[in-house]
């Protein structure tokens, strides 16, 4: 039979690398909660049109690298690719968009058929923010700043950039779609195969293919700052006002795009050089036209995704957990002693660990490879007088200890 392996794009988070994740997560959390934002959990399955129709069907994500299938029942079923589609739907099967603002964080694995590389797999994890309802460009400096705040607390701001661009109003964008059809266009024979694909029906990404012979001709494209009108400008002057009187530093990318139709004025991304050509570790954007495209009534919307196999390559070595006391019984008489002890000691909050087999030699080659603070022994003599043998694995020393005065006895060292 041969040896399994996990599915090619998909990766076991073993103890150590599982901290990492929830460190990220349990981080965000925290820094979320303080700018009012609650939890949300929704399925990480939906019917294909939650996503297909917003992201759109001639997008590479939905033609591509979507996870779809249909189940057993004959519904056409997709893993989620992203957050915010769900969450939208979540909103509008809910009956909530009479209760703006909505102020919502998530965390969970996403799934994108896609070439793996370093930090991207097929099944990732991702940490996601919405704030639902509010049209004034506060919102968009408030996820801004939440987003800067938990790649703070990780430790990690310091070595990212924030690159900032408005996607204007629906008719600066408009102006602007023509613009660059018509530029490319007379360029049509110069273009690669893929922005040729994008011309007609996706122009703004063109700007940011990766292509060597489109970055040429999108240096010489039409500026999109040529194409904004007043009340975009206004908007876009208003976030970075904002930003500035919060002390968060950015840089302004004209080239920063989303292609959707339904994204408008603010785009950003932070990014790190410290992870190769995969740099984007925290990006959003507000996406004012979703919400009408799905349906439901016309609100606006801004948010942010941040992959967390990126952010947990870059944070510190976690905190590890507290180091756990080793209980070890000698004979069979001390098992059931030992049994008893470790039940009490963790409902006291204790992390134990009770060895189910071995002589006392192998039980504590166990200890010392579990890094426990402490070995309780417990043989037929410690039964006798009511106690344990306490041996300090750091200290290298050893002394009876009262079951009585264990709990005060522990209170200093573990």
């Amino acid at each position: 039979m041969a040896q399994l392996q996990a599915v090619r794009g998909t990766q076991d988070l073993l103890p150590a690398e599982a901290r990492r994740h929830r460190t990220v997560i349990e981080t965000a959390r925290t820094i979320s909660e303080r700018y009012g934002f609650g939890e949300i959990v929704t399925p990480i399955f939906e019917f294909t049109e939650v996503f297909a129709r917003p992201i759109g069907e001639t997008t590479d994500v939905v033609s591509k690298e979507m996870y779809t299938f249909k189940d057993r029942g004959g519904e056409e079923i997709t893993l989620r690719p992203e957050f915010t589609a769900g969450i939208a739907r979540a909103v509008l099967s809910n009956g909530l968009t009479q209760s703006t603002p909505l102020k919502f964080f998530g965390a969970g694995p996403v799934f994108r058929y896609e070439r793996p590389q370093k930090g991207r797999y097929r099944q990732f994890h991702q940490i996601n923010a919405e704030l639902i309802g509010v049209a004034q460009p506060q919102a968009d400096i408030e996820v801004i700043a939440m987003g800067a705040a938990i790649l703070d607390e990780l430790g990690i701001l310091k070595s990212c950039r924030l690159e900032l661009n408005t996607l204007g109003d629906t008719p600066s964008r408009t102006a602007y779609r023509a613009a660059l059809v018509e530029y490319f266009t007379a360029h049509l024979d110069q273009l690669s195969d893929e922005s040729r694909d994008r011309l007609g029906r996706n122009p703004l990404r063109i700007l940011d293919s990766k292509d060597e012979g489109d970055k040429a001709l999108v240096a010489a494209a039409p500026d999109f700052g040529a194409y904004l009108n007043d009340e975009s400008k206004a908007f876009f002057d208003q976030v970075k006002r904002g930003l500035d009187a919060l002390g968060i530093a950015y840089a302004l990318n004209p080239r920063l795009v989303r292609g959707l139709d339904y994204y408008c004025h603010t785009a950003f991304e932070f990014i790190t050089t410290e992870l190769g050509a995969q740099g984007t570790v925290l990006g959003g954007g507000r996406y004012d036209g979703l919400m009408g495209m799905m349906g439901g009534p016309e609100m606006p919307a801004v948010g942010w995704a941040g992959g967390i196999e990126r952010l947990a390559m870059l944070i510190a070595e976690p905190k590890r957990p507290t180091r756990p006391i080793a209980i070890i019984p000698i004979g069979e008489a001390a098992e059931l002693a030992a049994l008893k002890l470790s039940q009490r000691l963790r409902g006291a909050g204790h992390v134990v660990d009770l060895g189910y087999s071995g002589n006392a030699g192998k039980r504590m080659k166990r200890a010392n490879k579990i890094e426990a603070r402490v070995a309780l022994v417990l043989g037929e003599d410690e039964l006798a007088r009511g106690a344990v043998t306490f041996r300090d694995l750091d200290a290298g020393s050893q002394e009876e200890v009262p079951l009585d005065g264990l709990d005060a006895r522990l209170k200093d060292l573990v």
